[in-house]
């Protein structure tokens, strides 16, 4: 615990330093480090936190949190399955699906797409596509022959809705064994399609996603009417799909694959983390450098105040009242920094995503394209923890870098300094 004789004897060479030139410049710069490095980091935590959030929300909420895929056989009596897995507590809702590869073609130009049979109303129970429609209505996809396709595709075939396309889907591979061989050069079913929408979520999605009604998918692909590929699913915690899916899949009495997002886009999470980590490491060492400036400074301070320390000895003053003195003062440069460090970050980080926005605009360019990322903005999301954590983090490091200067202090001798005046 500080002494109020420490604590008064430190503060008066904090405020004598200002005057000094050289010094009060070290002192200054050990200062402004450690609150550059603070702010910076702040910021950064913010921003890696929103782009959580935005996996969590954005993502997430077109991507399939998890699946239960057919291994053999269909899936069967797919109503009563679904009815299942929504008793499970962690399961939000859950919707059936038939999936297949195919291409699509309108004259000349051709794209390879991935082709969702799914159920109209149920798909917007574990789906938020539908709010990312740009042209059309997704109910129409009840339509007999309706497709729903992604931006990139309508770019890419230069169509619109109402245009007509043609699906090209791979052949219904029969058990018959005759047909098999028959079949040796199985020739691709062709499909009308009419576009009566275009959804524009950003990333790769725009470029491959078709959906049509369940209905056509299985007719298509030789499904019988209660029989799907395989059940989506929204969890309550998208962060626990794995454990949530596994539970889910064990009560079935029928093999299915057990698929989540953590397989699919779990990388940009691990990326995510590991950007958090690095940067947390790099903007420490800066905090650290910065705090280590404070050596520099209590050392000519010492240097300085040598017959002061000595007068102070001669007095009877314990050599913990002249260290806890010498401590307080450096650990000063810490608590201001860390003080207009925080303040700035907090600032920053609240206003981070209009900043960027105002500086897009200023230089006329865009930082996230939504055609690559699945965001055209830098999200944020400030958090307490973090701001305590980085100030705690700088202020250690702000009080282990006096201890040495301050140990030295100790050290004077009243009778050589004396002896020497």
């Amino acid at each position: 615990m500080l002494k109020p004789l420490s604590v008064f004897i430190g503060l008066r060479y904090v405020r004598s330093r200002h005057s000094k030139g050289f010094s009060s410049f070290i002192s200054a710069s050990s200062t402004i480090g450690i609150a550059i490095g603070v702010m910076v980091l702040i910021v950064v935590l913010s921003a890696m936190n929103g782009f959580e959030r935005a996996l969590a929300t954005h993502l997430l909420s077109i991507v399939p949190h998890a699946e239960v895929l057919a291994v053999n056989e269909p899936i069967n009596k797919w109503p009563e399955n679904v009815a299942l897995i929504q008793q499970n507590p962690k399961v939000i809702a859950a919707a059936p699906f038939i999936k297949t590869q195919g291409m699509m073609q309108k004259s000349a130009a051709l794209k390879g797409v991935e082709i969702r049979g799914v159920d109209v109303e149920l798909e917007q129970q574990v789906s938020a596509i539908s709010r990312y429609m740009i042209a059309g209505d997704w109910q129409d996809l009840m339509l007999e022959n309706g497709v729903v396709i992604g931006a990139g595709i309508a770019r890419k075939l230069s169509v619109q809705v109402g245009d007509t396309v043609q699906l090209l889907l791979p052949p219904v591979v029969s058990n018959n064994q005759q047909s098999r061989k028959n079949q040796q050069f199985p020739v691709p079913m062709t499909q009308q399609a009419t576009i009566v929408g275009v959804f524009k979520f950003g990333g790769t999605i725009d470029d491959t996603q078709v959906f049509i009604n369940l209905a056509k998918a299985s007719e298509l692909l030789g499904y019988q009417a209660d029989e799907v590929q395989g059940i989506r699913l929204k969890v309550a915690d998208v962060f626990a799909a794995p454990q949530i899916v596994r539970d889910v899949a064990y009560n079935f009495d029928f093999y299915v694959y057990m698929l989540d997002w953590t397989r699919s886009h779990g990388h940009l999470f691990n990326d995510i983390q590991l950007v958090r980590l690095v940067m947390f490491i790099v903007l420490v060492l800066v905090i650290a450098v910065a705090s280590f400036n404070i050596v520099s400074t209590l050392i000519m301070a010492v240097n300085e105040k040598k017959s002061d320390i000595a007068i102070l000895k001669t007095m009877g003053a314990k050599s913990s009242t002249i260290m806890t003195s010498f401590m307080f003062q450096g650990l000063m440069n810490g608590i201001v920094g860390c003080a207009l460090g925080a303040s700035l970050g907090i600032l920053i980080s609240l206003n981070l995503t209009d900043i960027i926005r105002a500086i897009e605009t200023t230089l006329s360019m865009e930082f996230l394209s939504s055609d690559v990322y699945f965001i055209d903005f830098l999200p944020t999301l400030l958090r307490q923890q973090d701001v305590i954590n980085t100030v705690i983090t700088a202020l250690a490091m702000s009080l282990l870098a006096t201890i040495y200067p301050a140990w030295r202090a100790t050290k004077v001798e009243p009778a050589q300094v004396l002896g020497q005046a």
